[in-house]
């Protein structure tokens, strides 16, 4: 058994190796967000029942958060502005879904993260729209994405932003580590 996992964990390692440092906490990120994503859905079911149906649409950017580090290793700039796109993509979508009051937004904080994080000094000027992009993103969507298809009792509101504020503080320290991994490893 402990033979299967280790060849299982060196399998998930290969995968997320892109090449390069920034590529690779790209890629980590991209993988760790697949792993959870399956889970979302069922503790927002745990908190507010039926309602969390529009939950499980979450799942429909996991093969992009999956090819992340496949594009990381045939064009790592690409591979690196997917994560960013995908992720600014995935909340903006999750806003629709849950709504503004659910704190779905403060997963655009990690994107801007990234958007600063995975790019090199020289790809700075076409990394800028990336950087940028989760700012426009949270400026533009509680005015036009209308209501959102989960409707719950205010009273569960409070249970979603502590959810999602821990993801995102999670989320967060974890491109912390790598970032800082990467700077040692200098």
């Amino acid at each position: 058994m402990r033979n299967i996992f280790g060849r299982w964990l060196a399998a998930i390692q290969a995968y997320a190796s892109a090449g390069d440092p920034q590529s690779d906490i790209a890629a980590k990120v991209a993988l760790v967000i697949v792993s959870n994503q399956p889970f979302y859905p069922l503790y927002l079911h745990a908190l507010v029942g039926a309602a969390a149906w529009p939950a499980w649409l979450t799942l429909l950017t996991t093969p992009l958060f999956a090819s992340v580090p496949v594009l990381a290793r045939r064009n790592p700039f690409a591979g690196r502005a997917l994560m960013v796109l995908t992720g600014t993509a995935n909340t903006v979508f999750s806003v629709k879904l849950f709504g503004a009051q659910s704190g779905v937004e403060l997963f655009l904080l990690p994107c801007a993260l990234l958007g600063a994080l995975l790019f090199r000094p020289a790809e700075r000027l076409a990394s800028l729209p990336l950087l940028g992009l989760p700012f426009v993103s949270y400026l533009l969507i509680d005015s036009r994405l209308g209501a959102p298809l989960m409707k719950v009792d205010a009273s569960n509101y409070a249970s979603l932003v502590a959810i999602n504020a821990t993801s995102v503080g999670a989320l967060t320290a974890l491109i912390g580590i790598l970032a800082a991994a990467r700077m040692a490893a200098k």
